[in-house]
């Protein structure tokens, strides 16, 4: 289990790479293009339409080559991708590369995902939050390196920093052994499938189980297209707003995801002691004031503020949402973490394409104040899913008495 988890980290350090490589170097690389912002957003959005695919196939491709096989063939995918994007080839195939690394890292995400919280019984929130704070480190360091490479004109160097990692990923997963996980990761389903056996393949959700699974994916869609729009467009927000250089405004994001990855060592313990839902509720609640803050930010030092608690605040929100969405609907682990993954994956395609209309067309301030609107909408869901545990554990009790 360790090994597989640790393994499973470095993917996860992949992932988060690869999610904010185009963030990193957007300006320079639209710059080069000579595109506007609106371009640049559709090419995010390319980037999440893929990784919806890749979350919405992986159970078709676990079940011919395995969860391992699954993994393999999308890391196999990145890496080509990311080796794709260095190229710098003509920008109507860099849409095309997009939705193949978004495809990559999509069904990454979603296979092991599935599987630590399927494997791991006891404290799969701090199982969950180490993977995320992988993720976080990914996330941090990428703009960090894009920054001197910026400054010195080699920023699609980044590309290959991610296809490096990407491959040796690849190298550790194709080798690995696994011990008593070793049949599950490379089970494959029978070539042919029995009636009784599609049937259970149904989504197992009954009742007023579908109204919290809506409730569900409308927060990840909201909560993911917010953290995907706020990393992707934060360096040209600094930039409009602050008059900061582009190798500069590169390092909002480094301080980003250094919040988040701090807050993330702690996450899964402090959600386990004071309750999943509170958790939500409250970081929900701290993003909500912090992003409807920052507009009327003037200084450089108050913004940095600002993103830094920002991060550490939003750190833990998706994977303890995502266990806490699998734990509130029982006897659908196996699918209610994909979906959820997927409703991430089309608001990360969604909003940024909005933000990188807004970008064009309305003020720095007003585009700051669209993620606080989004924000506000994610407050009100997790408010509504808090009332809903509630009242569902006011029936638990009143049927035992």
């Amino acid at each position: 289990m360790k090994k597989l988890i640790w393994i499973g980290c470095l993917s996860y350090f992949v992932i988060g790479l690869a999610h904010v490589v185009l963030g990193s170097i957007l300006p320079v690389l639209l710059q080069h293009y000579d595109q506007n912002y609106s371009a640049g957003g559709q090419l995010i959005f390319s980037q999440f339409a893929g990784f919806l695919a890749g979350v919405l196939v992986s159970p078709l491709l676990n079940r011919r080559f395995g969860k391992r096989g699954g993994i393999i063939i999308a890391t196999a995918l990145l890496l080509t991708a990311e080796i794709a994007y260095a190229f710098l080839p003509p920008w109507g195939w860099m849409y095309v590369i997009a939705v193949a690394a978004g495809f990559g890292f999509g069904m990454i995400e979603a296979v092991i995902g599935t599987i630590i919280i399927g494997a791991v019984t006891e404290g799969t929130a701090i199982a969950m939050s180490r993977l995320e704070v992988l993720f976080g480190i990914g996330a941090l360091v990428m703009p960090l390196i894009a920054s001197p490479l910026i400054a010195n004109g080699a920023w699609r160097l980044a590309f290959l920093i991610v296809a490096a990692f990407s491959f040796i990923s690849l190298i550790l997963w194709g080798r690995g052994h696994f011990g008593n996980l070793q049949r599950i990761l490379d089970e494959r389903a029978p070539r042919k499938v029995s009636a009784s056996s599609r049937s259970s393949t149904r989504l197992p959700y009954k009742g007023k189980q579908w109204i919290l699974l809506g409730i569900f994916i409308l927060f990840f869609f909201l909560y993911v297209g917010t953290e995907m729009s706020l990393v992707n467009f934060m360096p040209a927000i600094f930039i409009a707003k602050l008059g900061m250089t582009e190798s500069a405004a590169a390092l909002t994001v480094t301080f980003f995801w250094l919040a988040m990855s701090t807050g993330r060592l702690f996450a899964g313990v402090i959600a386990e002691k004071i309750s999943y839902r509170v958790y939500i509720l409250s970081s929900s609640l701290l993003t909500l004031l912090l992003l409807a803050l920052f507009p009327f930010t003037e200084s450089r030092i108050a913004a940095f503020i600002v993103i830094l608690l920002l991060g550490l605040f939003m750190s833990g929100i998706f994977s303890i949402a995502l266990v806490f969405s699998s734990k509130m609907l029982p006897g659908a682990e196996e699918s209610t973490p994909s979906i959820m993954i997927a409703a991430g994956g089309v608001g990360g395609a969604l909003l940024p394409l909005f933000m990188g209309w807004s970008m064009d067309h309305l003020q720095v301030a007003q585009t700051a104040g669209l993620l606080a609107a989004f924000a506000a909408f994610l407050f009100l869901l997790s408010i509504a899913a808090w009332r809903f545990q509630s009242s569902q554990t006011v029936k638990a009790k009143s049927s035992r008495i």
